[in-house]
C-alpha cells in the first residue's frame, strides 16, 4: 500500500459540512433576544391568522395564582402546556393558547394586610374599595412579572389579552354563575361544621388545606350511664309526639343501676363542649367490663363497670394501667337504649347524651365508641342529623351548639369555658396557630368531675390552611352551601351530574378518573362563602330565614353595575337601594357580604374565556394541572359547569406529579436543594428545561438537580450535532427532487424510517406522551443517523461528482430528515428549531408557521425495512471484527480494512445481492462468501450465522477520499486519486 495522501491538499474539492449554525448552542443568550423578536414580529398574530378557518383545538389554560415569581412547578406546568398547543397547531387545527390567573383571594389579601401591619395601619380602619383597589394592584403587578417569566421559556399564547378573575366581565360573569344556582334553588344557607383558619379568620374547602403530622393531646373520657330511653313503638317516619314508647330493655336499665360508664377517644380535648352524642356500630361487639386494680392514684378504681369494643377493651385498660374482668357481652339494643350524662354535667351541661348507630364508627382504634360533637365534625353532623326524628321522639333537643367563634375562644354556648368563665374565654387556637389553653382546662374540668379515664399524646396527620401552614379548627358556623344532592327538576342531583360527566372524560393517566370520582362521591355539600374583603361577593340579597331573594330585574341590576364598575360595586355606598330598587322592603332583605370560595372564581373560568371568547370554543379539548388538582381546579370546575350546564367544560384532563430534588426529598429553601427555573435558564437555556419536562415521565413525581440537568444537556448536544450536520451538508443541496423510484435502497430505507416516525409521533403528541417522541427522535438521531446513514453516506456526500445520482438522492433525503426532525422536535424545543430552520432558510418567517410535514403513502416500504435488517445484522458482524482490528492497532481506520465475511444463513446472503457492502461497512473493499468461515473468525455471541475474517486492504490510498483502491492513478490526470475521485474533479473543473 502507497500513501499519497499528502501529495496534493484536495479539501476544498470536497462537498464538505458548511454551516454558521454553531455547535455551542449559547442558548442563555439568543434565547431572550428570539423571544424578543416573536413578540415584535407578532408571531402570536400571525400563527392565528395562518390557522382562521381551521378546527378548534382548545386546552384552556388553569390559572396560576399572581403573587410571586414562578417556581419549578409553573416551569413543568406551563411546558407541556405550550407543547400541546404548538403541536396541534403544527397538525392542522387552529389551537389557540389564551392564558390566566387566579387574583382574588386571601393569599393577595394577606399581603396588604403584612404591609399594612408593618405601618401600623388597621385594615378595618380603610374603606373597603381602597383595600380592595390595592389588592387589585399587587396581583396586576405579579401578573406582569409572571407573564415576562413565562415567555422567556418559550411560551407562546395571547399575552396581550390574558384573561384574569378580576377583571371587570370576568366578576360579572362569576357573579352570573352564582346567581344562576341561586335561582335554581341549589344555593342555601346553612350552619355545618365547616374548616376554620382562626389565623386568616375565614373558612376553607378541602382544596385549600394540606396535612402535616402533629403531635396532639388524646383523652379517653367516661360518659356516666344515667337512665335508659323509651323508643317509640312505631316506625319513626311515622311516629308524631305524644305517640306511645316501647318498653325499655330491662338489661339497659340495669346499666344504669349499675352506675356503668362508655368510654369514649378523642383527639381533640377541646371538642367535649361540643358533645350531644356517642355514635356505636351494631356490626361490633361490646362488652361490660369491670376494673380489678389500678395503678395510678388518679383515675377509675377498682369496681368501676366501663363499656367497651371488646377487640379494643385490653389496649385501653392498658393506657390506664388498670386490670379488668369482663362481665358480659353488651348487646347492640342495649346501646340503642342508653343515655348517659355529659362528663361535665357539673358545669351546666344538664342534656342528655344518647347513643347512636353510625356507619362510620370501627374498632380499629380507640375504644369503639365515637365521641359526637354535630359542631365540630361532618361525620358527627351527619350522624346527628341522620337521627333527627328519633332523637325528636327521645325528647331530645336537636339544636347544634356555636362553642367556638371565628377567633377560637369559646362562647357561651361552652358552659364553665366561656367569656363568663372564671379567667375569661379558654382558646383553641390563637393567632399564630399555636395551641391555646383549651385543651388543658377541659381536661382539667374532666379529671375534677372523675371523668378522665386516661390521657395521652399521639402523632397524626392535621389539616392546615396551604396559605398560613397553620392548623385549622372544624367550626360549626352559618355559611353559603351548594346542594349536592337536591334534586334539580330532571330527576339529576349535582352529584349525579359532576358523576356522569366524569364517566364521559378522558383521563390521562387513566387513573385519575377514579381519584377524582371518589372525591366527588364523598364530598359534602360545597361551601361558598369566605369571609374575607378581597374577591367577587356573593351578591344576593337574603332574610332573616336564609330565604334568598329571586328577582331577575335585581340580578341585572347587579350584573349591569359588575360589568361596568366590577364587583367593588357591590361594596359601594348606598348599593343595597341601588340594587333592590323600590318594589321590595329593604329591612327584609339583607345583603350578603361574604365573598365567594377562590375556587368558584377559578371553577367558573372557562365561562368568560371558552364561551365569551370567540377565538375559543367550549367545551375545552383538555384541561392540564397538577394531580392536586382532582380536588381543586379540576373539581371546582366540574361542580360549577355541572351546576349550570349540566356537564363538564372539559373532554379530557392531564394531569402532572411534583418536581422533586435530586435524592427524592421534597425541594425546600433550608435544604438548599431548590431548583428554580430563572437560575437554569440562566446557565443553560430555556429549551434545556423544556427538553426535560419532554423527556421525564410527567405523570408522576420527577427529580431535578444538577446531574439531571446535565444529562440533558448532553441529551441536547447530541441532537444539536445531528441537526448542525445536516445544515452544514445541505449547504451543497440545490433542491433537486428524486423520484421514489429512483432512490437508492438506503434512501428509502431512511424515508421508511421517517414514515414509521411519523405515525409515531403524531399518536404519541394525540396521547401526549411526550417523552415516548424524545426517545424515538433521539434514537433515531444518534443511531440510525449518525452512527449508520451518516456515516455510511458521508463518501458519497463529501467526494461523488455533482452529478451523481446517489448523492443528490441522499441530499433529497437529508432535506427530508431536517425538516421532519426539526419540525417534530419544534414544539419542543421552540428556540433552537426556530434557529436551525432560520439558518437552513433565512427568508422564512418562522419554524413555527409550518406544519408537521406530509409523509407520501410510498415511503411506507415494509419490504425494504425487512431486507435491510438482515443487512445490518451482517454489518454488526463486520463493525465488531473491525473494532477489535482498531483496538489491536492493526488497522488505524475501516478504511484500511477489506474483510471476509463468511454468510451461512442463505436469507441474510441473498439480502447483500447487488449492494456495495464494502461502501455499507466504510471498508475499502470487503469479499462476501457463502458458508460458515474458518473456525478463527470472528462471530457475536447471539449466534448469527455469520463470520468475519479481516484483512487489509490492498492497493493506495486516494488523496482525496482517502479509499485504498487498485485504481488510484488510473486517470493520468488525477495520477494520486481514485477513478471516482478523478471523474468528480473532471466535473468539478468543468463546472468552474
Amino acid at each position: 500500500m502507497t500513501d499519497n495522501v499528502d501529495k496534493n491538499d484536495y479539501s476544498s474539492t470536497l462537498y464538505l459540512p458548511q454551516t454558521e449554525f454553531p455547535m455551542r448552542a449559547g442558548l442563555p443568550q439568543k434565547e431572550p433576544e428570539m423571544a424578543k423578536k416573536w413578540k415584535e414580529m407578532g408571531l402570536y398574530k400571525k400563527l392565528r391568522a395562518s390557522a382562521a378557518g381551521r378546527e378548534k383545538f382548545v386546552l384552556h389554560d388553569g390559572p396560576p395564582y399572581a403573587n410571586g415569581n414562578i417556581h419549578i412547578g409553573h416551569a413543568l406546568n406551563k411546558v407541556l402546556k405550550d407543547v400541546i398547543t404548538r403541536s396541534f397547531q403544527m397538525r392542522g387545527f387552529d389551537s389557540n393558547y389564551v392564558p390566566g390567573w387566579d387574583c382574588h383571594g386571601l393569599p393577595i389579601e394577606w399581603k396588604i394586610e403584612e404591609a399594612y401591619r408593618a405601618k401600623g395601619k388597621d385594615k378595618n380602619e380603610v374603606p373597603i374599595n381602597e383595600f380592595r383597589k390595592e389588592c387589585r394592584e399587587f396581583a396586576q403587578g405579579w401578573i406582569n412579572i409572571q407573564s415576562e417569566e413565562f415567555r422567556r421559556l418559550g411560551i407562546e399564547g395571547d399575552f396581550d389579552h390574558p384573561y384574569t378573575t378580576m377583571a371587570f366581565h370576568s366578576e360579572a360573569r362569576i357573579a352570573g354563575e352564582l346567581l344562576k344556582i341561586a335561582m335554581s334553588g341549589q344555593l342555601y344557607r346553612g350552619s355545618k361544621p365547616i374548616m376554620w383558619s382562626v389565623v386568616e379568620r375565614t373558612a376553607l374547602a378541602e382544596a385549600e388545606v394540606e396535612y402535616h403530622e402533629v403531635e396532639s393531646d388524646t383523652i379517653w373520657v367516661k360518659f356516666p350511664v344515667v337512665e335508659a330511653l323509651q323508643l317509640p313503638d312505631v316506625h319513626l317516619e311515622d311516629w308524631k309526639p305524644g305517640q306511645q314508647l316501647s318498653e325499655v330493655p330491662p338489661s339497659a336499665k340495669a346499666l344504669s343501676d349499675e352506675g356503668a360508664s362508655v368510654v369514649i377517644w378523642t383527639t381533640t380535648p377541646w371538642t367535649i363542649p361540643g358533645n350531644r352524642a356517642i355514635s356505636y356500630s351494631s356490626r361490633i361487639e361490646y362488652g361490660l367490663y369491670e376494673v380489678t386494680a389500678a395503678a395510678n392514684d388518679f383515675g377509675p378504681r377498682p369496681g368501676e363497670k366501663l363499656i367497651f369494643a371488646d377487640k379494643l377493651a385490653a389496649d385501653a385498660f392498658a393506657k390506664a394501667k388498670l386490670e379488668f374482668k369482663r362481665i358480659r357481652q353488651v348487646p347492640a339494643d342495649e346501646l340503642s337504649a342508653l343515655a348517659c350524662a355529659h362528663p361535665l354535667a357539673a358545669l351546666g351541661y344538664t342534656f342528655k347524651v344518647p347513643l347512636l348507630d353510625g356507619d362510620h364508627v370501627t374498632d380499629d382504634a380507640g375504644t369503639g365508641f365515637v365521641h359526637t360533637a354535630p359542631s365540630h365534625g361532618r361525620e358527627d353532623f351527619d350522624a346527628w342529623m341522620s337521627k333527627l326524628r328519633e332523637l325528636e321522639a327521645r325528647g331530645i333537643d336537636t339544636k347544634i351548639p356555636f362553642p367556638v367563634d371565628d377567633a377560637g375562644y369559646y362562647t357561651e354556648d361552652a358552659p364553665g369555658f366561656g367569656p363568663s368563665a372564671e379567667g375569661g374565654a379558654a382558646r383553641v387556637l390563637d393567632d399564630n396557630g399555636k395551641k391555646g389553653d383549651a385543651n388543658k382546662r377541659v381536661t382539667e374540668a374532666l379529671i375534677a368531675a372523675n371523668n378522665l379515664f386516661a390521657r395521652g399524646r399521639i402523632k397524626h396527620e392535621y389539616p392546615h390552611s396551604w396559605r398560613s401552614k397553620k392548623p385549622v379548627i372544624f367550626r360549626n358556623t352559618p355559611q353559603w352551601f351548594v346542594y349536592m344532592d337536591k334534586e334539580l327538576g330532571d330527576g339529576t342531583t349535582l352529584r349525579t351530574r359532576a358523576l356522569n360527566a366524569i364517566d364521559q372524560t378522558r383521563f390521562v393517566p387513566a387513573g385519575g378518573q377514579n381519584r377524582l370520582r371518589a372525591m366527588i362521591e364523598q364530598r359534602p355539600d360545597w361551601v361558598l362563602s369566605r369571609q374575607r374583603a378581597w374577591g367577587v361577593p356573593i351578591c344576593v340579597f337574603a332574610d332573616v330565614d336564609g330565604n334568598v331573594l329571586k328577582d331577575e330585574q335585581v340580578n341585572a341590576r347587579i350584573l349591569e353595575a359588575f360589568e361596568k364598575e366590577g364587583a367593588d360595586a357591590w361594596f359601594a355606598a348606598g348599593a343595597k337601594e341601588r340594587f333592590l330598587g323600590n318594589a321590595h322592603d329593604g329591612d327584609k332583605w339583607q345583603m350578603v357580604t361574604d365573598i365567594l370560595d377562590v375556587w368558584f372564581d377559578s371553577g367558573s373560568t372557562h365561562t368568560f374565556t371558552l364561551e365569551d371568547r370567540p377565538d375559543l370554543k367550549w367545551p375545552a379539548d383538555v384541561y392540564l394541572e397538577g394531580s392536586d388538582q382532582h380536588r381543586g381546579w379540576f373539581h371546582s370546575s366540574l361542580l360549577e359547569s355541572c351546576a349550570t350546564r349540566g356537564r363538564a367544560p372539559y373532554n379530557a384532563v392531564v394531569t402532572h406529579g411534583f418536581t422533586m430534588a435530586e435524592d427524592g426529598r421534597k425541594m425546600s429553601k433550608s435544604l438548599g436543594n431548590t431548583v428554580t427555573p430563572q437560575d437554569v435558564m440562566k446557565e443553560s437555556g430555556a429549551d434545556i428545561l423544556r427538553l426535560w419536562v419532554m423527556s421525564t415521565d410527567y405523570a408522576e413525581d420527577q427529580r431535578l438537580g444538577k446531574t439531571i440537568i446535565q444529562t440533558n444537556i448532553d441529551a441536547y448536544r447530541k441532537i444539536r450535532n445531528t441537526i448542525r450536520w445536516m445544515l452544514g451538508t445541505l449547504a451543497h443541496d440545490h433542491g433537486d427532487e428524486i423520484a421514489y423510484a429512483d432512490l437508492p435502497e438506503l434512501e428509502k430505507l431512511m424515508l421508511h424510517r421517517l414514515s414509521e416516525l411519523d405515525q409515531l409521533v403524531r399518536k404519541a403528541y394525540d396521547d401526549f406522551d411526550f417523552k415516548r417522541i424524545v426517545r424515538a427522535l433521539s434514537d433515531f438521531a444518534n443511531v440510525e443517523l449518525s452512527a449508520f446513514y451518516f456515516d455510511i453516506r458521508k463518501d458519497t456526500l463529501y467526494c461523488d461528482a455533482p452529478s451523481s445520482l446517489k448523492r443528490r438522492s441522499a441530499l433529497f433525503v437529508i432535506r427530508k430528515l431536517f425538516d421532519c426532525l426539526v419540525l417534530w422536535f419544534a414544539p419542543m424545543m421552540p428556540f433552537t428549531t426556530e434557529e436551525a430552520w432560520l439558518s437552513r432558510d433565512p427568508s422564512a418567517t418562522s419554524v413555527h408557521l409550518e406544519q408537521f410535514p406530509a409523509i407520501p403513502s410510498e415511503w411506507a416500504n415494509e419490504a425494504v425495512s425487512e431486507k435491510w435488517k438482515h443487512v445490518r445484522t451482517v454489518r454488526r458482524a463486520v463493525t465488531g471484527a473491525l473494532e477489535i482490528e482498531r483496538k489491536e492497532k492493526r488497522i488505524g481506520s475501516s478504511l484500511e480494512a477489506a474483510p471476509v465475511v463468511h454468510v451461512a444463513d442463505a436469507e441474510l446472503l441473498k439480502a447483500l445481492d447487488g449492494l456495495d457492502f464494502a461502501e455499507i461497512c466504510i471498508t475499502s473493499d470487503i469479499s462476501v462468501v457463502a458458508g460458515e468461515g474458518p473456525a478463527d473468525a470472528f462471530r457475536l455471541d447471539d449466534g448469527t450465522k455469520v463470520a468475519v475474517e479481516p484483512k487489509l486492504a490492498e492497493g493506495t490510498k486516494c488523496a482525496r477520499s482517502w479509499k485504498i483502491t487498485k485504481d488510484v492513478g488510473s486517470d493520468p490526470d488525477y495520477p494520486d486519486v481514485s477513478a471516482r475521485d478523478a471523474q468528480a474533479l473532471r466535473e468539478l473543473a468543468a463546472v468552474k
